[in-house]
């Protein structure tokens, strides 16, 4: 800011306050200088007798990543006072847009004007769809674009990736790559490493990691740091750490990246380890890095160690614990067993706990059969979210574990009253880029048959060697035969079978499922994995279990 004090001093001194020609480098130092400037440029701005469009442009590009509320209202003002916008003024305005998730008017006045033909405009055009989560509006635009440069295949790429499209982002990049005479740079890669790792395919993310060495990309800090991430969500978290010892200078999201990968892969000591080293070397860590930390703790009972450093947050580096960090102590007690003091720990959080943190509770109150304070949890979530589908589940099976079929039955009517559905249980297995999904009881597959029948081989020959279905998952008021009829079609364990019975090899099985891992799959992978001498990977909604000759990762803490 000192540089912008400066200049404005000069330009006064010169008399020239005034002049809106010479006031264009103070508009566009202050831009350099945003978010700091942004006020002191509105000042200045407001002092414009007749400001043009350059001004308008400079001020709207100054707020458009920062205050977005601020560019909208200063390109509604500009067009109230009769200035036209040009060509320059639209990517920022629609950049505002975007973080502002509106943006059709502006399209729209986009082609009235005449400026749709604009590479610039097309291009910041599929980066607002992308933000809005319309695939579709953006594809719409890059493929009325005649000749797409660098940026409009990274912008439609990055849209499809964070979309949840990974294998269509992809063949967009494969398609670049075929089209055009184009040289992938870290941008568009981001964006790839982005779609591997939301699909969390191994293959595909060793494939990436060597197309960037071969093309002689330069391993940046945001490329490492998003290569250890991806190996990290494709099971493979060795990959990871090999990644980040190799390189030279790393950021504190690079730490923090890694203390996140060895938390969910039930890494937690060494999650720690690398915690206090990043202490070690001077890095402060950040809000995002003690989530990592208290995650690794929580999955690991460390909780000593939790309390330790959960205090240090305000303690030693002066930061508010967040709701996110509070959610972490509540999960990490609630896991311990130790339910009254998750209870007082909420009931003593400076914030109103929100419905995520009485979720946590009612998860674990369920788990260790706490069923009068799963009900109080409940009853906190009805009055923040009464709509949530896992939290009647997870009441109605907290009754059923206890034989209450009354009360479960009420939960379940209240369900269908509300028309509250549950969301059905799916497994992806990934294998040589091909995908196959399942669904818990689905008979879609076209070998549903040949699958179902061995699985049910697969079980009874576990069953000879000690495997017992764990039918309290079963929470239904029926013989126990049926219980084990309905544990047997899981998702997860149709996709194990459908892995043996297709692929001979002993090759790593890699399962990705939507909901959290039941115990009686759990006890099912320990013995199969033991049986086949097969690895098996689960990556389920809250971590990794990699299963092998019989035991899992998570030391059955999860």
């Amino acid at each position: 800011m000192n540089n912008v004090y400066k200049l404005h001093a000069r330009i006064i001194k010169a008399g020239l306050q005034n002049d809106p020609l010479s006031l264009r480098p103070l508009l566009l130092s202050c831009a350099a200088s945003a978010p700091a400037s942004l006020s002191y440029a509105r000042s200045v701005f407001a002092r414009i007798p007749s400001p043009d469009t350059f001004a308008y442009n400079t001020l709207i590009r100054a707020h458009a990543p920062f205050s977005p509320s601020h560019a909208a209202s200063l390109f509604s003002t500009m067009r109230r006072d009769g200035l036209s916008p040009d060509h320059f003024t639209f990517p920022f305005v629609l950049k505002a847009c975007a973080r502002l998730h509106k943006g059709h008017e502006t399209h729209a006045l986009i082609i009235k004007l005449g400026f749709d033909s604009d590479i610039y405009i097309q291009n910041a055009l599929i980066s607002l769809y992308g933000s809005l989560g319309s695939v579709t509006g953006a594809l719409n635009v890059f493929d009325k674009v005649p000749d797409k440069d660098l940026v409009s295949w990274s912008s439609i790429i990055s849209c499809f990736a964070n979309n949840n499209f990974g294998y269509e982002a992809l063949g967009l990049f494969q398609e670049m790559q075929l089209a055009e005479n184009f040289k992938p740079d870290e941008v568009i890669m981001l964006s790839v490493i982005s779609a591997v790792s939301s699909l969390g395919a191994l293959e595909l993310g060793k494939w990436v990691d060597a197309f960037i060495s071969r093309n002689g990309l330069k391993r940046t800090i945001s490329l490492g740091t998003a290569l250890i991430d991806m190996y990290s969500r494709c099971g493979s978290i060795d990959d990871s750490i090999k990644i980040f010892n190799g390189m030279p200078v790393k950021n504190v999201l690079t730490w923090t990246v890694l203390i996140n990968g060895l938390a969910v892969h039930g890494r937690s000591k060494e999650a720690l380890k690398v915690f206090y080293e990043m202490r070690k070397i001077g890095l402060q860590p950040d809000r995002v890095t003690f989530n990592g930390v208290l995650v690794a703790c929580s999955h690991g009972g460390l909780v000593d160690e939790g309390w330790s450093i959960f205090v240090s947050i305000k303690m030693d580096y002066g930061m508010e614990p967040t709701v996110e960090h509070c959610g972490c102590m509540v999960d990490l007690l609630g896991r311990a067993g130790l339910l009254y003091q998750a209870f007082e720990f909420v009931h003593r959080m400076p914030t109103r706990p929100n419905a995520i943190i009485w979720r946590i509770l009612l998860g674990a109150c369920v788990k260790h059969n706490e069923l009068k304070l799963a009900e109080k949890a409940k009853e906190r979530i009805y009055e923040l979210d009464p709509n949530h589908d896992g939290d009647y589940v997870l009441l109605s099976n907290a009754y059923g574990g206890f034989g209450r079929w009354h009360e479960r039955a009420d939960v379940r009517s209240l369900m269908r009253e509300k028309k509250i559905l549950k969301n059905p249980g799916y497994s992806v297995l990934s294998v040589e880029q091909m995908v196959y999904e399942f669904v818990s009881g689905d008979n879609s597959h076209p070998n549903s048959n040949e699958i179902k029948e061995f699985l049910i081989s697969i079980i009874d020959d576990l069953r000879v060697e000690g495997y017992t279905p764990y039918t309290c998952n079963v929470l239904h008021d029926i013989e126990e035969e049926e219980k084990e009829q309905n544990l047997s079609y899981h998702s997860e364990k149709l996709a194990v079978a459908f892995a043996l019975l297709s692929f001979r090899d002993r090759r790593t099985i890699r399962i990705l499922k939507n909901l959290r891992i039941c115990y009686d799959c759990h006890s099912f992978m320990k013995h199969v994995s033991d049986k086949f001498d097969r690895e098996i990977i689960v990556r389920d909604r809250n971590r990794f279990h990699h299963f092998s000759k019989g035991s899992c990762s998570c030391q059955d803490y999860w």
